[in-house]
């Protein structure tokens, strides 16, 4: 195999089955790849209670800066029922120009460009001035604790420090020059719980509906905007996503009611600030009538944004360079490794069409595989070697 050749690189990952945890193969592949191309590489396992140990790779070309880290993850979601898929998972079938698989698309076909770009540019430029590094974990798709957090962490306290990251993650909704993530929202999920007293349903005086509480505190919570928006961010927003008073019967006041609810927060809020106003609002709406309580769940997605300026626009112009595009800047979606990342470094991320990921029968076009890691190999060497 052509080890340069991103089409081959993503056939070969999707073969490995590397359902989060499990690796695989796939970060052994990767490891032995890169050391092949004369990176130095790493496999490092962490481990933390109630969690799965995670097997992750970190390899590096160059001693001198600037560093430019590419970052990606070669775990994946579950296939769900094969036998919808038209072509087998794992098989990294190509069909009519279109690559089918588990990942094709989130993110082994990224990692496969990224892989295909920085070995084409180190043999090309065996000598140039800097260092390109690699930060691949096998748990984005999981819990994300045992993988690039931890990684960062360890590559920190062996004295690495990185001056920009591109993220691989899919990035566009329809075409390769659609869209380049320069941040993220935040995620924050609160669990409300509304105390009442169980009675019969012809009895009220004798009980006290929750549902009625329920209501009135859903509604203070719904009732006005969280923001306006910021210069990069649409409004902030609150999704109710349950509500539950677990009643089998039609004549009886339940006890309880329950819900839960997340919010995906722009750069206005930090959890511990959006949490105290969402109490702040709760508190009014119940006053001394409705008895509550509200938990918010841990959280590691804080809002962040990735200023517009040189480094961003150096990848803008390789997109369009390569697709006619050019790519809106966008912080749209949800969480990804980028909210960890962006703690060592100024970080974009920019990858593939993202529209069948997670989904049966994921795939990438062939075609876009290639202008991909074409953008990458182009954003390398202006990065590196600028006119």
């Amino acid at each position: 195999m052509t080890h340069a050749d991103p089409v081959a690189l993503a056939q070969a990952l999707i073969r490995c089955p590397s359902v989060t945890p499990a690796e695989a193969g796939a970060l052994a592949f990767c490891e032995a790849v890169l050391a092949e191309a004369g990176f130095s590489t790493e496999r490092v396992t962490f481990s933390a209670p109630g969690t799965p140990d995670v097997e992750n790779l970190y390899a590096r070309y160059g001693t001198g800066a600037p560093f430019l880290l590419l970052a990606g993850h070669t775990d994946v979601v579950p296939p769900g029922d094969e036998s919808r898929w038209r072509h087998p998972p794992f098989s990294g079938t190509v069909e009519n120009g279109v690559l089918y698989g588990r990942g094709a698309c989130d993110m082994k076909g990224g990692v496969a460009a990224m892989l295909a770009a920085a070995i084409r540019f180190v043999r090309a430029n065996p000598g140039f001035s800097g260092s390109i590094g690699f930060l691949l974990t096998g748990d984005e798709e999981g819990p994300a604790v045992n993988g690039t957090v931890r990684l960062l962490e360890w590559a920190r306290a062996r004295g690495e420090r990185f001056d920009h990251c591109i993220l691989g993650e899919p990035t566009n909704p329809k075409h390769l020059g659609d869209m380049i993530k320069i941040g993220r929202r935040g995620s924050l999920t609160g669990h409300l719980t509304v105390h009442g007293r169980q009675g019969h349903v012809a009895y009220p005086h004798l009980a006290d509906n929750p549902v009625h509480g329920m209501v009135r505190l859903v509604s203070a919570l719904l009732a006005e905007p969280l923001d306006a928006g910021t210069a990069h961010f649409a409004p902030s927003n609150l999704e109710m996503t349950t509500l539950d008073v677990g009643n089998p019967a039609s004549n009886v006041i339940p006890a309880e009611a329950r819900a839960t609810f997340n919010i995906r927060f722009n750069d206005t809020w930090q959890p511990e600030t959006l949490a105290a106003e969402i109490r702040r609002r709760l508190a009014a709406a119940a006053g001394d009538a409705i008895r509550y309580d509200v938990v918010f769940a841990p959280t590691n997605a804080t809002a962040f944004v990735t200023e517009p300026g040189d480094f961003v626009t150096l990848v803008q112009d390789a997109v369009e360079a390569h697709t006619g595009r050019r790519p809106a800047l966008s912080t749209t979606g949800g969480t990804s490794d980028a909210r960890f990342i962006k703690d060592y470094c100024p970080v974009i991320e920019y990858g593939l069409v993202g529209e069948t990921m997670h989904q049966v029968d994921e795939c990438v076009r062939v075609s876009d595989l290639e202008a991909l890691t074409a953008i990458y190999e182009t954003v390398l060497a202006r990065y590196f070697m600028p006119a």
